[in-house]
């Protein structure tokens, strides 16, 4: 955790970024006149899982269960 002052972190703003993307630094503290009023992180994306997202909401169907919902659907003609 690095704490710099605000015409420090104007000069090198790059360079502050840099260090958190390589994780040489988790966050950055900016003080004003020695007192800490920001925090710099790394923004991290969060991922959209898809896989598993209606787990436990629907039974399980034998073969012959899900075979069966063919002749709902497709009435006469199936």
């Amino acid at each position: 955790m690095a704490v710099v002052n605000m015409l420090e972190a104007k000069t090198n703003l790059t360079k502050l970024i840099k260090l958190l993307e390589t994780k040489q630094e988790d966050e950055i503290i900016i003080a004003r006149k020695g007192n800490p009023v920001a925090i710099i992180t790394v923004y991290e994306k969060k991922r959209n899982k898809r896989i598993g997202i209606c787990k436990g909401q629907y039974k399980s169907l034998s073969l012959e269960e899900f075979n069966q919902t063919d002749k709902e659907i497709w009435g006469d003609l199936y």
